[in-house]
């Protein structure tokens, strides 16, 4: 992809992203955009930033690590946003940024110790399984707040929020609901768990993500629509 594709293609999604947020009342600045930089080369992250992206999103520690010593300027934050293992948190801490997919206690609890070895603060969002399907990675919806309570009480890590994934549908007004329950969740958590910042709701992707905005996404993740169709094995797209 050439650096014009590139620019019209965050031009693009930025204008969805504004007319989304406008179109339920919101303002567009009140919603960040993630570009998903997982299989991408740095070099389309260079550029990506030189266009004015400011967050990445990486799923898999192996592949991001390098991507990270290689490029983090000042300004530009790396997301965490795929399954996390408790054996790679020791990992994730210091070049991560935040780490959007907390969703047990024993994952927030490794955080929590390695990010106190670093002498640093984790922001992170704690992920939840609102859909309930088997494939999906999350706290089951129920048991969210319990995790939640559990995870506030951790000196170094900072809840500020929620993320989920919503099925792959057809049409994207099928998993509106799942939106609206990830907001309802973190309202009622506002309530009953001020400690925590509670400010951001990390939903939305390439196929949803103006759904996602109208049912109140703060966070949203674009990977296919500003970088193209993902690269895979064998070079192939």
């Amino acid at each position: 992809m050439d650096e014009a594709q590139l620019a019209d293609n965050i031009a693009h999604v930025r204008f969805t992203i504004a007319e989304a947020a406008r179109q339920a009342g919101r303002r567009p600045e009140e919603v960040t955009l993630v570009a998903v930089s997982k299989t991408m080369p740095v070099a389309l992250v260079r550029m990506a930033y030189n266009l004015g992206v400011s967050h990445f999103g990486e799923n898999r520690v192996q592949e991001a690590l390098p991507k990270i010593e290689a490029f983090h300027p000042e300004g530009m934050y790396w997301h965490m946003i795929g399954h996390l293992q408790s054996n790679k948190a020791g990992k994730v801490v210091a070049p991560f940024d935040y780490v959007q997919s907390v969703d047990s206690l024993h994952l927030a609890l490794a955080l929590d110790r390695y990010a106190d070895q670093h002498g640093k603060r984790l922001p992170v969002l704690l992920q939840v399984n609102v859909s309930g399907e088997a494939s999906k990675e999350g706290a089951p919806l129920a048991e969210a707040p319990e995790l939640a309570r559990q995870v506030l009480a951790l000196p170094h890590i900072e809840v500020q929020g929620l993320m989920t994934i919503a099925p792959l549908v057809e049409n994207a007004e099928e998993v509106r609901p799942v939106f609206r329950k990830l907001r309802m969740l973190r309202d009622r958590l506002r309530i009953e768990l001020p400690g925590g910042a509670w400010q951001h709701l990390s939903m939305g992707m390439t196929d949803d993500y103006s759904i996602a905005i109208a049912e109140g996404a703060t966070i949203v993740r674009i990977g296919r629509a500003i970088f193209g169709e993902r690269v895979k094995k064998g070079g192939f797209q």
